[in-house]
């Protein structure tokens, strides 16, 4: 059944029938509910939304990359002392290959994709860490992003089956190997997100109608951190929601940090902030080169030069040292513009040299008027 766009959260909240949540590693919502204060774990769900074809283009709301339960107002992007965003429940190694699990309600099974992600800018997941601090929607939008752009992608799993959504068309923006997809939802047999594992009817727990296992394996990123957070996604293709949730984990092990967002900038209160038409993003890439070399970045959007060596964007060497090989150069840019890009060094006689593949990924975080972003990585 899909949700007319003008029912609130609030009243959807009591109409629900089902869905799904994170649980293994132990989200925050598994937590609740085994701590007797979340009475329906799979009912966590950001509602009514667009989650179909354009599996990013929602606003997070007071969802956040966590979750919020409208059905017994518990707000997971909040530690609760004692209970749950305290501590790690999981401790991974960078680059270790893990094992990952979510639960679907028999009752609730709306089909489409789901990602795991993890978000590199540890500043702004320390605001999830507080059980002192709720985060602002501006706060938990900024996150959101910072998750997106930190997808854990299927494709980094060797050997694990990554195919595109039968519910999706070549095209459309939900064409894509790189998240998790589910069998087809009008399938007779082995449909929807109960057709991933097979698995038999209550193999987890949910409180409508029991649930299903949904397994697959991620590969932790190339980066440390005591306490960071793994987000889970899933975006339903029959009905217009989403679902939200988040375990708390500790990686260890990393020796090069992959590119980090940093918000450079604090955001103001909710119902303060007047929305950034752009938002000024500086490019710092530490690269070492020789007198005459230059560094540029070049990428699929026309403001970096869609691909061409020839109109791509230079950077800097103001800052520049030898023990602290930095060029940088500063853009504005609309907020929610995704894109791809590489840095090349030029030599002076023009030939031109590209860092390894893969090609980097972006999106420009939403926030307040005069938010600055800094993108900060290193040649590869």
């Amino acid at each position: 059944m899909k949700f007319s766009s003008a029912f609130s959260v609030l009243t959807t909240a009591t109409l629900v029938h089902g869905h799904g949540y994170l649980t293994v590693p132990s989200s925050r919502t598994r937590l609740g509910s085994e701590s007797g204060i979340d009475t329906c774990p799979e009912c966590t769900i950001l509602e009514p939304v667009a989650s179909w074809p354009d599996l990013e283009a929602a606003p997070a709301g007071r969802s956040g990359p966590c979750g919020y339960n409208a059905r017994v107002s518990v707000d997971y992007n909040q530690p609760r002392a004692g209970l749950w965003g305290n501590t790690p429940v999981a401790q991974y190694s960078a680059g270790q290959t893990v094992d990952v699990q979510w639960c679907v309600d028999n009752n609730g099974d709306h089909g489409g994709m789901f990602s795991y992600r993890i978000c590199q800018n540890q500043t702004l997941v320390d605001k999830f860490l507080n059980p002192n601090y709720l985060p602002t929607e501006a706060e938990k939008q900024a996150a959101e992003d910072c998750f997106e752009a930190g997808t854990l992608k299927c494709t980094d799993v060797s050997g694990q089956n990554c195919g595109y959504s039968p519910d999706c068309s070549p095209g459309q923006p939900c064409w894509r190997n790189d998240w998790f997809t589910c069998n087809a939802f009008g399938a007779s047999s082995r449909r929807g997100c109960q057709g991933v594992d097979n698995a038999p009817l209550g193999s987890c727990f949910t409180t409508i109608a029991g649930g299903y296992t949904v397994s697959k394996k991620i590969k932790i990123p190339n980066y440390n951190s005591a306490h960071t957070l793994l987000s889970f996604k899933w975006n339903s293709f029959q009905t217009g929601q989403i679902y939200l949730s988040c375990a708390d984990i500790s990686i260890g092990g990393g020796t090069v940090n992959p590119p980090t967002t940093t918000l450079s900038t604090s955001v103001v209160p909710s119902g303060t902030c007047t929305p950034a038409s752009t938002v000024t993003v500086t490019f710092n890439e530490k690269a070492t080169t020789v007198v005459g070399q230059t560094i540029k970045v070049v990428g699929s959007i026309a403001q970096l030069g869609n691909w061409a060596p020839a109109s791509a964007v230079a950077l800097s060497a103001a800052g520049y040292t030898n023990s602290n090989p930095l060029w940088s150069t500063t853009l504005n840019l609309a907020p929610g513009t995704k894109f791809e890009y590489k840095f090349i060094r030029v030599d002076s006689n023009g030939a031109v040299s590209w860092e390894s593949d893969p090609n980097r990924s972006y999106t420009v975080p939403t926030g307040c008027t005069g938010a600055k972003v800094n993108v900060d990585t290193t040649w590869k």
